[in-house]
Formats: structure tokens, sequence, C-alpha cells
């Protein structure tokens, strides 16, 4: 197993950093090759700018600057998310990555004529998992549609393997949750994630 483990929080002390070394330690148990991209602690630009978007259907010139993320998705076969569901989305760093990383040729295939979709370019990840918190109630956030869930479990799930292996976790209302709370929160993400790791890899076709 080669998993791109992407986090993107702010504060060191964050319940999400601990979520993020439950999920290297879970990984690195299962004898894992991991690559960890922090996207605040790198410095990680997210502002697509004119330069990227004049370049973005060009190709290899689109992932020159974001070289580092393109090798990293080309070469993972599992890719896991932790991040805080802010506004019931994601945090503009993480959205900023996906905009600039997830580039033509890398993440998926530009339609070759009139009526065509794009087809999926990263096939060869098997396996995805994504693993939040949310303020909000479970409830408030599936009223309002869970954007942030569905542009990773299905937006991006759907460029991947057909077949692909999933595992989603979120702790909601985390302003009035406990250390109880928190602590049961993680025995279920680490089933999960156990859950994921240890299943076999769909089968091509």
């Amino acid at each position: 197993m080669r998993a791109l483990v992407v986090y993107c929080h702010p504060r060191e002390t964050s319940f999400n950093r601990g979520i993020r070394d439950l999920v290297l330690a879970r990984l690195s148990a299962a004898g894992a090759e991991v690559r960890l991209r922090d996207l605040y602690a790198e410095g990680f630009d997210p502002v697509m700018s004119a330069y990227d978007h004049e370049t973005y259907e060009s190709v290899p010139e689109n992932r020159r600057l974001v070289q580092r993320d393109c090798t990293d998705l080309e070469w993972c076969d599992t890719l896991i998310f932790v991040y805080p569901t802010w506004w019931y989305g994601l945090p503009a760093m993480l959205k900023g990555w996906l905009d600039r990383a997830l580039v033509p040729d890398v993440a998926f295939i530009m339609p070759k004529s009139e009526g065509e979709d794009i087809k999926p370019g990263l096939t060869h990840i098997t396996k995805l998992g994504v693993f939040t918190t949310c303020g909000a109630s479970r409830w408030l956030t599936f009223l309002v549609g869970a954007p942030g869930k569905r542009t990773l479990m299905r937006g991006l799930r759907i460029i991947l393997a057909k077949r692909c292996k999933t595992a989603f976790a979120a702790h909601f209302l985390m302003d009035s949750s406990t250390p109880e709370s928190r602590a049961k929160h993680l025995n279920r993400l680490q089933k999960r994630l156990d859950k994921l790791i240890s299943a076999p890899a769909p089968k091509e076709g």
C-alpha cells in the first residue's frame, strides 16, 4: 500500500492533528508506504493564478508549479484526507489544492470531441478515506447537502478506480464536544480506517 495523506489544518493543537496522527500510526502499523502533505505547514499556495488558469489544459506545462503534487498522486494507490469542515465545505486551502493539483492528464483526461465528458485519470487509486470534523450537527450538515463530503466522496471518487473502496468519518458538533465524544470518535474512525486498510484492492475491469 502506498498512501498519500493530505492534511489541512492551521493549528498544531487541533483535534484534526490527533486524527492525522492516528491515521499515520495505523498506516505505519500496516506496513504501508506513506507520504504526508501538510498543506498549512508547507505554505502551499491555494490560489489559482492567471498563469495556472492559462496553462491548465496545456500538458505538461500545467504541472510545472505543482510537480510534487502530481507525482504524489501518480505514486499513491490510497488517498486519505484529514480536514475540518468549515461552512459545510472544504477549507479554502484544501479546495485550492484540488483546483491546482488535480490537473488534466493527471487527475482526468480532457474530452477529445464535442459532447464527450472527461475520463478518469486516477484509476490506480483503489482506496479513499475522508476524515473530518464539523461544528454543525449531522442533520444540519446533511440538510445543507454536505458539499464538502460530496466533493470528495462523489466528485473525486468518480475519477478513481471503478470499484474504489471508501471510508468516511465525521465528528459533528465539535464546538460542544467532550473528551469522551472525541475518544469515541477516534475509536470509530480507527475501525473504519483499519477496515479500509485491510480491504483487498478491487480488481480491474
